[in-house]
């Protein structure tokens, strides 16, 4: 993580916001290589980070803390609502940077009694939860309704900045609802049919539009997988 200097496209992000107002040394320009871990479960949070630009995903562990579950990706909005309107000190969800990601922090105690008067703070903050609970509703679609390889072509989209997928293939079956065997034989799949191609950094993506095409084929549909190939699921 990297601190930088509060440019302009910082200032515009909290005028956004209607923050704009806010003392200068009570925000902060935060930079992320991609890999980063922006937000920890668990840890404590201690104010609002508004997304600048770039792409993260955004995770919760199981109860006993063993899998990782997708919620949703973040490309504009929030982190730290949640905690606000619940009165949280402790992140709720882990936040990860996929690309090079920018946010604006703002500290929220400084801000707690701005915050009770700013009616158009809460109403961009009530778009920002409508649209987090609309990407998730579609995650969820997306796990009951499309088959494991639809699955894995969707988050490979979305995790291969570059072209190139590199992620951690544990955290991958857990997140799309399958074992760690059954990722693995789905990766040589794509590979063996051009859309992938190994490399020692990772899989690069050889054919961007046929792996978009079958990212989306299952959505609004039933899930039709052979019977005759069973699909493992994730203990």
């Amino acid at each position: 993580m990297e601190r930088c200097e509060l440019e302009e496209r910082h200032l515009a992000k909290l005028a956004e916001y209607n923050l704009q107002g806010v003392a200068r040394e009570h925000c902060a320009a935060l930079r992320y290589h991609p890999g980063e871990v922006i937000v920890r479960e668990g840890d404590e949070i201690e104010g609002l980070a508004l997304t600048v630009k770039g792409l993260a995903k955004v995770s919760r562990s199981t109860p006993v803390g063993k899998n990782l579950i997708l919620c949703y990706y973040l490309s504009d909005g929030m982190m730290g609502e949640i905690e606000l309107l619940t009165h949280q000190r402790s992140a709720t969800t882990t936040v990860t940077a996929i690309s090079d990601f920018e946010c604006v922090s703002v500290d929220r105690a400084s801000v707690a009694e701005q915050l009770r008067v700013n009616i158009p703070f809460w109403q961009r903050l009530g778009a920002v939860l409508a649209d987090k609970l609309q990407r998730s509703s579609e995650n969820y679609a997306l796990s009951s309704l499309c088959s494991a390889q639809e699955r894995l072509c969707a988050y490979i989209c979305k995790n291969a900045p570059g072209g190139l997928f590199c992620d951690q293939l544990t955290d991958v079956a857990c997140s799309v609802g399958t074992s760690y065997r059954h990722v693995f034989r789905l990766l040589a799949d794509l590979c063996r049919e051009g859309v992938l191609q190994k490399s020692r950094q990772g899989y690069r993506v050889k054919r961007p539009e046929e792996l978009a095409r079958r990212a989306q084929a299952g959505r609004g549909t039933t899930k039709t997988d052979d019977p005759n190939k069973r699909e493992e699921t994730a203990p």
